[in-house]
């Protein structure tokens, strides 16, 4: 298996980050064939969504997310910004990890999907995510 860890600088907002590319470098660079990528987010609060971007979809995900998850005093996690206990719940809708089909060392994504980083957690600006590759 080959694994990398890398870092993404998601500063003071809430973001839909596309990892895309940075994904399909690191299996170029893992000399991929087929296989499978999995990403792995070692974080409490935020999560791996395969969706559209740049077509609003993005902007979508995070205005559906704040309607779920009110950034509001409700939540019985309480440390942190206001409203930040609904980043602890985040990850139960939008899971910390994703596993895509590498073929012929290609990720075997639909036309417009990419594989994003969701953080609503205005508290850390900097994540990290794993991508491992694992041969076929």
């Amino acid at each position: 298996m080959h694994s990398v860890e890398i870092e993404i600088r998601t500063g003071d907002r809430e973001v839909v980050h596309d990892l895309t590319d940075r994904c399909q470098r690191f299996l170029s660079d893992a000399g991929a064939v087929d296989g499978l990528l999995h990403l792995w987010v070692p974080h409490a609060t935020a999560g791996i969504a395969i969706i559209e971007t740049g077509a609003g979809s993005d902007d979508d995900l995070l205005a559906a997310l704040a309607h779920l998850l009110p950034p509001d005093f409700r939540w019985r996690h309480r440390h942190g910004t206001p409203g930040h206990g609904r980043d602890h719940v985040l990850p139960a809708l939008v899971p910390p990890y994703a596993s895509v089909p590498v073929l012929g060392g290609s990720m075997a994504l639909g036309t417009w999907q990419s594989i994003c980083l969701v953080d609503t957690n205005v508290d850390n600006p900097v994540r990290k995510v794993r991508l491992s590759y694992l041969t076929g």
